[in-house]
């Protein structure tokens, strides 16, 4: 005989699962008893929405299913805002929660919650299970949604009786089934021919690169038709990293929080091809526009996204590998010089030097310098303000990674998804930049850094303020910042060292190189404080 909570162990076993992030409670208590004789790690972290940003890191950093897990009522809410990030960056995870018994369902009893119901309009898809024999056919599902089409979280709720009860042997299924499931991956044959001729005619191309083109693994072939034809490239926030950032070929970030170089040209194209990107409000601000003068071919594995926010003039649904691999073998186009030296003389036109404010750390600066001196596929993971844009528009990408909550824009989010990324890549150095306004919505999870002895380094951009938003009410509220002012910032070095993990505080950019060079050089976890001006712009 085996149990509900040995089957699931065993699933996740199957599915070649190694580590999974999580907080206990009674509710979820059968499942952690079985995976305490599991290979598989379990680390704990200090609050359960952290369990679902650290398994984000995770899977982002491994290209893998991330999986967290936590118990009934406040920990399964607890776990909301980690799937709603998760969900709209199209990150595959599966969010395994305890419930309470399934013949009191329904009755309001001791820390019951309908999580499926709540998060019912964040998940590619949700298992309320009812009998302990469904559990192999639910998690084969469930990583096999979550990893294919458009990745996304699945959440998998498991009664406590469901994790008790017993059934006489276990037979994981070999493959998924699923009615009515099944993505489009290769692109249609005669809409890339379509595309193709479309492109011929081009006399001023851009490629707009978002996340999806990482997802799907296509950096490499992605690069490889940029450079047979010449065409440029800008990204949104979440694509940044598809291409080297000092390659003659790549523009920047486009959107409000973008270099205006990329602006400018996605409004000048006659063709703009948008390879794995939503085209949300952010990315280009009246996409209407850009679409009056410019004919659009938009490459996408989800068909719900084509259209959705630009007019489409040839639509491309698949996976982006198969796709842009057929685009390479039909290609045979060169983008015109003129059109590329028209690019980079905005390049240099719209350069500016950074604002600097004399016993401060200019950040812009010394995050171009901080690429400089990472190790090869360093992991970059930036929070979510101001400290995000200095992130997106002043690290040099090579060959790494740049980590972010882009589409939810969740404060809190890179410590955690440092510490998922770390334990993925522990060879790798991973850093996580933030304000001192979203540390301090996670700071707890030192105790995990520390607990687990994580190699990571973290640098905190100490400005006193809630940046984004205190940049908001200068511009549009009269500089009236209500509750934006962080009065009450904490000596974040004395936090480390409650925590025994090294730190250093810099006021200039010489200290803060100086510290960096220290902190990198250490096989040991490491903060960096740096006292930045609330004056500083994000752009």
């Amino acid at each position: 005989m085996v149990s509900g909570a040995e089957i699931m162990v065993k699933c996740l076993e199957n599915e070649g699962v190694s580590v999974v992030f999580g907080y206990p409670g009674a509710a979820i208590c059968p499942f952690f008893d079985k995976l305490y004789d599991s290979k598989i790690k379990a680390v704990l972290v200090r609050q359960e929405q952290n369990a679902a940003h650290a398994a984000s890191g995770y899977a982002r950093a491994k290209t893998t299913v991330g999986v967290c897990v936590a118990t009934s009522g406040p920990g399964a809410t607890n776990l909301i805002t980690g799937i709603a990030t998760a969900y709209m960056d199209s990150i595959p995870m599966i969010a395994i929660t305890g419930q309470v018994r399934s013949d009191v369902l329904g009755r309001d009893v001791f820390q019951e919650a309908d999580i499926t119901g709540a998060c019912e309009s964040f998940v590619k898809h949700s298992y309320l299970v009812k009998e302990t024999s469904e559990l192999p056919r639910v998690f084969k599902e469930a990583f096999h949604i979550a990893s294919t089409g458009r990745p996304g979280p699945v959440l998998i709720d498991v009664p406590i009786d469901i994790q008790e009860n017993e059934i006489e042997e276990f037979i994981y299924p070999e493959k998924a089934e699923i009615i009515g499931y099944k993505p489009s991956v290769s692109g249609h044959p005669m809409q890339i021919k379509r595309a193709l001729e479309l492109l011929q005619k081009s006399k001023r191309p851009i490629i707009c690169a978002g996340g999806g083109v990482l997802t799907s693994g296509a950096k490499l072939k992605f690069q490889e038709f940029v450079r047979k034809t010449g065409i440029p490239v800008v990204s949104t926030m979440m694509g940044i990293g598809v291409m080297p950032s000092e390659d003659p070929l790549y523009i920047g970030m486009l959107g409000s929080h973008g270099v205006k170089a990329a602006n400018r040209a996605v409004h000048e194209t006659d063709l703009l091809i948008l390879c794995g990107a939503r085209v949300g409000d952010r990315a280009v601000a009246a996409p209407e526009k850009v679409a009056e003068h410019a004919d659009v071919i938009h490459i996408d594995i989800d068909p719900a996204e084509i259209g959705k926010n630009m007019k489409t003039t040839i639509p491309i649904v698949g996976d982006m590998k198969n796709v842009i691999n057929a685009m390479i073998k039909g290609v045979d186009y060169t983008a015109p010089d003129e059109w590329k030296e028209l690019i980079s003389q905005w390049k240099q036109e719209f350069a500016k030097p950074p604002v600097k404010f004399d016993g401060f750390v200019e950040p812009k600066s010394f995050l171009e310098k901080l690429s400089s001196v990472l190790r090869s596929k360093a992991i970059l993971i930036a929070d979510v303000g101001q400290n995000q844009i200095w992130c997106a528009n002043n690290y040099k990408m090579s060959d790494g990674r740049f980590l972010t909550s882009g589409g939810m824009g969740t404060m809190g989010y890179s410590v955690p998804a440092a510490i998922g990324a770390k334990l993925a890549r522990p060879s790798r150095d991973v850093v996580a930049v933030c304000g001192d306004g979203s540390f301090q919505m996670s700071l707890n999870e030192l105790a995990t850094i520390a607990q687990n002895h994580l190699n990571i380094k973290i640098i905190v951009m100490r400005n006193t303020v809630l940046g984004m938003v205190h940049e908001l009410q200068d511009f549009h509220y009269n500089s009236r910042y209500a509750i934006t002012d962080l009065d009450a910032v904490p000596d974040f070095t004395k936090i480390a060292d409650a925590y025994g993990i090294d730190s250093a505080y810099a006021s200039s950019n010489e200290e803060a190189e100086k510290y960096a060079a220290k902190m990198l050089k250490s096989d040991k976890p490491f903060v960096l404080v740096c006292n930045v001006s609330p004056k500083t712009p994000s752009k």
